[in-house]
């Protein structure tokens, strides 16, 4: 159990003895508290160190430099135990919430593992600045990223010790954006990330700089996009990826579905706004342009999910061919509808749907082919 302090020696005594007091009496595992002091300048290492001669099972670790993430990276890193977690030192979260945390990490279910102040069965008390801040940065990153877990801040986290030590030298950030960057690389990753509700009392006192946090959040976000569009996030796992399934078709065919409706809106409405002024068959080929692009980014991430680098360029091509096929029956089409709107809507409608169908099945046996 991983406790990451800064400055905190009016809060570390009581919230350590209470954090061992619940261990010992509740916990059915094995355990161990390390206190991580990032370089406090006050007598947070003095008050660390009495802890660590007085209770069992409580060691303390140093750091020169501060940052939440440096100081999980050092602990982590170090530790021999089967998981690793970490718990805020002010305990805002309800320590009944830790077995669920542990529990399918340790019989192997699942690979990480969050408390959720946004779960429906989570009963959260803080104020409305907070619950805003923390609403519309998980939604940014649901929206981005497209992933399942539904709160990346909150200081309660566990891992398998041997997945979180390969997804250590990928991660970047030191500070506050260590959380989310663990996270969105574990999903990206295929890795199973199991989500518990929780009890979780603001602190009053939290060192916290809401403001700069939240940018360098920002900061991340943007950093991460950038790394996924170059398809280098990819970790190696080492063998502890989970297999695929044998053949996915019935969840491949509705997500192509539904991103070929989004990317058929998207070409259509494109195709009506420019239309008037560049003609039917330009206007059609910068709007199935665009929304070709941004269909094979997502059918490449959600249909088949392919999320690293390898046979990129093969897809690309493959894809580029099949765009180059579709574009040429769409422009014949046109060149055929006689310059009226509603036959060159239906024209559009009926060659995009035929040939959504052609690319799918090509997509499934040839280009994407496992």
């Amino acid at each position: 159990m991983t406790v990451p302090v800064y400055n905190e020696e009016h809060v570390l005594g009581t919230s350590i003895e209470r954090l061992h007091a619940y261990l010992d009496a509740e916990f059915p595992f094995d355990w161990s508290i390390v206190v991580v002091d990032n370089a406090s300048t006050d007598r947070t290492l003095e008050v660390a160190h009495d802890l660590a001669g007085r209770l069992d099972r409580v060691r303390v670790l140093h750091l020169d430099e501060k940052g939440r993430g440096r100081a999980l990276r050092a602990a982590w890193a170090a530790s021999d135990a089967d998981v690793v977690c970490y718990v805020d030192v002010d305990l805002s979260t309800g320590l009944t919430g830790l077995l669920p945390l542990v529990a399918p990490l340790v019989s192997g279910h699942s690979d990480l593992a969050v408390g959720s102040r946004l779960s429906s069965g989570s009963a959260v008390a803080r104020g409305p600045k907070r619950e805003i801040i923390s609403r519309c940065y998980n939604l940014l990153l649901r929206g981005v990223f497209a992933v399942r877990f539904r709160d990346a801040q909150c200081g309660f986290k566990a891992a398998r010790r041997d997945v979180v030590q390969r997804l250590l030298p990928a991660v970047d950030d030191e500070a506050w954006f260590f959380d989310t960057e663990l996270l969105l690389l574990a999903e990206h990753n295929g890795l199973r990330v199991h989500e518990v509700p929780v009890d979780w009392v603001d602190d009053p006192d939290s060192r916290v700089d809401i403001r700069s946090t939240a940018l360098g959040d920002l900061r991340g976000v943007r950093r991460m996009v950038w790394r996924f569009l170059r398809g280098r996030g990819w970790v190696d796992l080492g063998g502890l990826e989970r297999e695929p399934l044998r053949d996915d078709f019935g969840r491949q065919t509705v997500t192509f579905a539904l991103i070929g409706a989004v990317s058929t809106v998207a070409a259509l409405g494109l195709f009506l706004v420019l239309r008037d002024r560049l003609g039917p068959i330009p206007a059609n080929v910068v709007g199935f342009t665009v929304a070709s692009v941004l269909n094979f980014w997502a059918n490449r991430r959600f249909t088949f999910r392919r999320r690293d680098a390898a046979g990129r360029w093969w897809h690309v091509s493959g894809s580029l061919a099949l765009y180059v096929l579709s574009l040429a029956l769409a422009s014949v089409g046109l060149a055929l509808a006689g310059g009226r709107l509603g036959t060159e809507v239906a024209v559009l409608v009926v060659t995009w749907g035929i040939v959504a169908i052609v690319r799918f099945a090509l997509l499934r046996s040839w280009v994407y082919r496992r």
